[in-house]
This record gives C-alpha cells, structure tokens and sequence, in this order.
C-alpha cells in the first residue's frame, strides 16, 4: 500500500517575531522601530495576515494525508521524501530557498502579501488552497530550469535563480574561465566574481546585469534551457584579461572555473550560508541541471 501524501508546509519567521526574539516585548519593539521612523502596526499585521495564511492552508490539507511543517531556518536538515507535496507559504525567495533541496516533489505556492509580493513563483491565494491540493497530482506543473555547479572533489551545489563564484566578501576572485567545447581556450580573469542564472532568475540579480550591459542574448524563459552568465568588474591587466565577461550556455554546454586564490565560494540564491568551499587549483563546473523544479499552476 502507498502512503498518503505528506504535506510539508514551508514557511519563515516574521519580521514581528524577529524584533520580538530580540527586544523581548510587543512595547520595546515598537520603540525601537519608532526611533527609526517605523510603526509597529505594518509590521504586525504583515505577521498577522502570514499567520492567518498559514492556519488556512494547514486547514485546507486532505483530512487523509499526512502534515508537517519547517522553518526557512531549518531545510538544510530536513529530510524531503518523494511523496511530499511541498507547500511554501510566504514569499516568492521562499520557493528559491527550499527549491534546492527537492528533486521532483510539487511545489505550490501560496503568497501570503498579495501586492507586495510579486507572485512568480508564490500564484496562489490561501483561499484557493481547499481546492488546489486534493487535485495537486493532476494540476499543471512548470518545470523550471535550475542551474548546478559540480567542484571536481564531488561538491555539488543547485540553485533555481542563480550561482555566484567569487570570494566570500565580494572582493577580487582570481581564476582562469573557459568554455568546456571550445576548443580548451581559457582565460586568467580578475573580477568581483561570476553570476550564471536561469529564467527564473531573470527577473532579479541576474536581469540587473543584462540590463547594465546591453546584452544581445535574451534573458531565457524560465522552463527554457538555457543559461546566461556575467563575470562581474573584470580587471584588465598583463596577467589577466576581460575577453570572456558574458556569455549564454545551452542545455549541454558548461562553464569552467578553475580556483588561483586560497579560497572562493560559490553559492546560490543569495545564501551564502550554504557555499561551496574551493581552494587553490580546484575546478568548477556550472551548467544547467537535471533536476528541475515542479512549481504548481
């Protein structure tokens, strides 16, 4: 016998719950956002309607499945099976930040701020969740690309936006770049770091350097696959040089980077808390991967 599905609602801390943890009282917290020209009451009901959110949707889940919940805090220790219906509940990064760590379970989206979120990736109202989930199997699910970097110790790093390679504090990234198929050319570089990003990603960090450069490649759909990448700031000199600085990588095409520093990361997402570590003479790989993301409606 099968087992029933197990709803796994995602969800994050509020922005309330965050000065409450830190100034300890409703009245302390409001000083303290008053000093700073702020007023307690936005911030409060924004908790009070992400809470309302959460207590309809848990509602709304089959009498007969299975349910759980996680902290944004806590997806790198939480163990996704393969029957989970994976409902996020808050905000579109929400979807990015527990994307990484399935592989094929549905993901729906449920905003719980509509108009102050943009609703890419979080489509759905609390209220439609009643009759969303029972038919979640056979609802319609885009399959949005994500992009995987491969380190040459088995590393392996996935993200649904995109991957940042450089140095922990953004600063100057010394490697030498190529392109895998073309003919082994690669170049010493040094930059502020390289960005590869999906479609998904297309309407955020990596769509503010396409904009800035005037690129000719059009940012990719986000079931499209199909990469764009950027070397960010790169530094000519007589060792190093800015030939290769943008770029597109098709489904079977990747992206080189071999490490001449003590220490890169690469990250993906904007979390910088769950990086690739890369030491001197480490080679990294970053192209599109096999997993995709199954994101309800």
């Amino acid at each position: 016998m099968s087992l029933a599905p197990r709803a796994v609602l995602v969800h994050r801390t509020t922005e309330y719950e965050e000065l409450l943890a830190r100034h300890g009282t409703h009245g302390q917290a409001a000083f303290f956002l008053a000093s700073r020209g702020r007023d307690i009451a936005e911030v409060s009901e924004r908790h009070r309607r992400a809470r309302r959110a959460l207590a309809e949707v848990t509602s709304a889940i089959p009498l007969a499945w299975r349910r759980t919940q996680v902290e944004r805090a806590d997806l790198d220790r939480f163990l996704f099976a393969p029957e989970d219906v994976v409902v996020v509940v808050g905000q579109d990064g929400l979807v990015a930040n527990v994307a990484k760590y399935l592989d094929g379970q549905p993901v729906v989206g449920i905003d719980t701020d509509p108009g102050r979120n943009p609703g890419v990736l979080v489509r759905h109202r609390p209220e439609q969740a009643s009759v969303l989930l029972p038919s979640v199997g056979s609802t319609h699910a885009d399959e949005l690309t994500m992009v995987e970097a491969v380190a040459d110790d088995t590393q392996r790093l996935v993200a649904l936006n995109e991957i940042y390679l450089g140095t922990a504090g953004h600063q100057t990234a010394r490697y030498r770049l190529g392109l895998e198929d073309d003919g082994g050319a690669v170049e010493a570089q040094a930059s502020s770091g390289v960005l590869v990003g999906t479609g998904t990603g297309a309407t955020g960090w990596l769509r503010s350097l396409w904009q800035e450069r005037g690129a000719r490649s059009a940012l990719p759909a986000p079931t499209e696959d199909r990469l764009l990448w950027f070397v960010r700031e790169a530094w000519p000199s007589p060792a190093t040089g800015t030939s290769l600085v943008a770029g597109e990588l098709t489904a079977s095409a990747t992206l080189t980077l071999t490490v001449e520093s003590d220490r890169l990361i690469a990250f993906g997402d904007g979390i910088e808390t769950d990086a690739l570590e890369l030491t001197w003479g480490q080679t990294v790989r970053v192209g599109t991967s096999r997993r995709r993301l199954r994101l309800v409606g």
